[in-house]
């Protein structure tokens, strides 16, 4: 496992941007967001896996968010664009170092999890 730092928290209004990053105290292979609103199941969000670049996206957030690579393979960014009240939650970074592989956006997939920051988006 390695710890993970994110940041970029805020409050915005339905249209606007924010930039969060993630930042792995050591070397990971798939790097991946994920959100969870109250009462609702941890939903995946993006995925890249570092050596290769491959990004995949939920369909609900497809265009309008951009999960890229930091100089270093240990750290991500997501820029959220066009956001939504629906994308209010709390994000977290997750990262692999494991052996077990079930898909980009399946939190089983992942076993360094970030504490979470939050973004709120207003109507």
């Amino acid at each position: 496992q390695v710890h993970l730092v994110e940041s970029g928290e805020g409050s915005v209004q339905a249209g606007g941007s924010l930039r969060l990053s993630c930042a792995a105290s050591g070397y990971v292979d798939y790097m991946a967001w994920f959100r969870q609103a109250p009462g609702k199941e941890r939903e995946g969000v993006a995925s890249i896996r570092t050596d290769t670049g491959t990004t995949v996206y939920a369909d609900s957030v497809k265009g309008r968010f951009t999960i890229s690579p930091g100089n270093a393979k240990t750290t991500n960014y997501l820029q959220l664009d066009s956001l939504k009240p629906e994308d209010t939650a709390t994000y977290y970074c997750a990262a692999r170092t494991g052996d077990h592989w079930y898909g980009y956006l399946v939190p089983r997939s992942y076993n360094s999890w970030g504490q979470g920051t939050q973004v709120t988006v207003s109507s």
